[in-house]
């Protein structure tokens, strides 16, 4: 460690798991009200709801009965999310549950910040690390670096100020 750097240790699996959490939380609160307003435009919902069938309404609710566009879908499921990640990342280093953990995505040599091809990288990263029975996620807890599949395909580590009795972070490079 140079004078005056902060020492840092890298974030570990349930605290990303924690992280996690939070930003799925957050993002539902976020499109929740947009699934309701684009749901309401049409389908079975919305002539549902004009009939006065509440019950009826009620059952195809509690069977998750919004009908969205294929468009809509789109938007909701995946071009959103990714645009809300993938924006944090790029200016914060960090998403909203990561940031209440004090944690930041960094480049694994050298501690800089996530360059924007790091961080497409990693997002289509979850990708390979969900796909076989989440193991690049779980790859977090055992690995030493506590990298995920997502991270060593980016070349990134989460890391956050040092806690009494942690090992510190060491880049190989300087910033």
């Amino acid at each position: 460690m140079q004078d005056g750097a902060e020492e840092l240790e890298y974030v570990g699996f349930w605290l990303r798991v924690l992280a996690s959490l939070v930003d799925t939380l957050l993002l539902c609160l976020v499109l929740a009200p947009v699934i309701w307003l684009l749901a309401r435009g049409g389908g079975e919902t919305s002539r549902m709801a004009e009939s006065g069938d509440g019950w009826m309404m009620q059952a195809f609710m509690l069977q998750g009965g919004f009908e969205l566009s294929p468009l809509a879908s789109l938007l909701i499921n995946w071009i959103l999310p990714a645009a809300a990640v993938l924006a944090f990342w790029w200016f914060r280093s960090s998403t909203p549950g990561k940031m209440l953990l004090g944690a930041r995505i960094v480049d694994a040599k050298t501690g800089a910040p996530m360059t924007p091809m790091q961080a497409a990288l990693r997002y289509l990263g979850y990708f390979v690390s969900c796909f076989p029975f989440l193991l690049g996620l779980i790859w977090v807890g055992l690995d030493a670096r506590k990298q995920g599949w997502h991270d060593k395909i980016a070349g990134t580590v989460v890391v956050r100020a040092k806690r009494l009795g942690k090992q510190p972070v060491r880049f190989e490079q300087q910033a």
